[in-house]
């Protein structure tokens, strides 16, 4: 039973692979195995084999959640963005609590903290907001896909960054599902996989480091940047990917804000079941 809860948090991992404004980095502290998954990468060798055990079917389930959630979820943004994308910002919108109550864990929240996540949201906001006008589109070719993949990564290593976000901004999210549906492993999963196993061994023991040394003034980082990811979910911007309001009806709003409520309780929920198995 523990192999098959640890495959199911990888699917639930890749969740934050694919779904826009959802960290996998959160999802996995959400799910209690960040930590420990963030010192195996910094210290490979140093128990490998007990390391490796214990993350495998967390990485079979990622591969799984790729393949069989994308297609549906292609379909649902194609035919029902606006409460789609109004779901999971309340569901990351109530994983929030949990950011919250981990970020004062080893030590009480001071003014430096307040400011930090102030000016985070503030900046991350204005900066992801005109990437897409600075950026441009990104061509959807090994390169681009490579890049995908350290985003992806950067991801799960800084949670609360949203690399769906960035790859809706930056034009690479929908051929990148495209690309999972298909089960392109050349095309598609190769260049993410080698961008991200760059990423994951470049800056691992950085974040590491990091959070030993400056463990609240991260999370009050990470909490800003899921607060700025999440407003650019339900807002439009520049991006070819960015969320339409156009032919909204009272009936979607209806729907949106219903999900919403649901997104927020689905968020809390998650977040209690990491502190009962943590």
């Amino acid at each position: 039973m523990n192999w098959i809860f640890r495959l199911f948090k990888g699917m639930i991992i890749a969740l934050g692979f694919i779904l826009p404004g959802v960290s996998g980095g959160v999802l996995a502290a959400i799910l209690g195995i960040y930590e420990r998954m963030l010192h195996f990468l910094a210290h490979i060798r140093q128990d490998f084999k007990k390391n490796f055990l214990f993350f495998l079917p967390v990485g079979i389930g990622g591969i799984l959640g790729l393949v069989i959630l994308s297609r549906p979820l292609e379909w649902l943004l194609a035919h029902y963005q606006v409460i789609v994308l109004w779901g999971f910002a309340g569901a990351i919108l109530g994983t929030l609590p949990s950011l919250f109550r981990e970020s004062s864990r080893q030590k009480s929240r001071d003014q430096s903290d307040w400011i930090i996540l102030g000016i985070t949201f503030v900046l991350s906001a204005i900066i992801l907001y005109m990437l897409p006008a600075i950026a441009g589109t990104v061509p959807a070719n090994f390169f681009g896909f490579f890049l995908a993949g350290i985003l992806i990564a950067l991801g799960v290593l800084v949670p609360g960054l949203s690399p769906s976000n960035l790859l809706l901004i930056l034009g690479l999210f929908s051929p990148m599902l495209d690309g999972f549906k298909n089960r392109d492993i050349f095309g598609v999963f190769l260049p993410i996989a080698i961008g991200g196993m760059f990423a994951l061994v470049s800056f691992s023991k950085v974040m590491e480091r990091l959070l030993l040394n400056y463990h609240s003034k991260v999370y009050h980082f990470i909490i800003g940047l899921v607060l700025s990811s999440t407003l650019l979910i339900v807002v439009p911007t520049q991006s070819a990917e960015t969320i339409s309001y156009a032919g909204a009806t009272v009936s979607t709003f209806m729907m949106s804000a219903l999900l919403f409520a649901v997104g927020i309780l689905l968020g809390l929920w998650m977040s209690k079941l990491e502190e009962k198995y943590k």
